[in-house]
């Protein structure tokens, strides 16, 4: 069972490695979006977990090129911001599952496998209908998601999100739950 692990965060990256190849997977990991498309060409992997966002790069851009190359494959889209619209968006573009971070083993699993927990039906993991965010989690993933992308600088991030620097930071010490 041969898995492509595509994400940029290397320590993240390291630890699905370990945890699915204890589940019998044969894994690489890669961090670029141009890896990613290299290794399907020469891997031939049967699973993917794609990484939404990939520094700058956009993970949803690479699924149509990999399903074209591997029609077979089984992709399992990751995001840190999850939302109804992407949700849906990934599943448009070909993705077969799409699960929320953070997620367990057991959830990849099934996601990778494609069964529901009695094994006969595909599955949408991330239960977003049923579970939304609450909008204080929903700011601290829009503020976390700007503030990557202008690689953790703090005064640009403020300065973009028309707030005071202290602000941001008081915001970004305060994870709220997930409700």
């Amino acid at each position: 069972m041969k898995l492509l692990i595509v994400e940029d965060d290397k320590a993240f990256a390291a630890t699905l490695v370990r945890r699915l190849t204890k589940h019998g997977f044969d894994c690489q990991e890669m961090h670029q979006a141009d890896e990613a498309l290299h290794a399907c060409h020469l891997f031939r992997p049967e699973y993917l977990i794609l990484n939404m966002k990939l520094a700058t790069e956009n993970g949803l851009l690479l699924i149509k090129p990999i399903r074209s190359l591997l029609p077979n494959i089984r992709i399992v889209l990751l995001t840190g911001f999850a939302s109804i619209a992407t949700a849906v968006e990934a599943m448009q573009m070909g993705a077969d599952d799409y699960l929320a971070k953070p997620v367990d083993t057991q959830m990849l699993l099934k996601a990778l496998k494609g069964k529901d927990t009695d094994g006969d039906n595909l599955m949408l993991s991330t239960d977003i209908e049923n579970k939304p965010m609450s909008p204080e989690r929903l700011e601290w993933e829009h503020i976390n998601q700007v503030l990557s992308s202008n690689n953790g600088n703090v005064s640009e991030t403020a300065r973009q999100l028309g707030m005071h620097r202290r602000t941001l930071q008081r915001k970004l010490q305060r994870k709220p739950v997930v409700k």
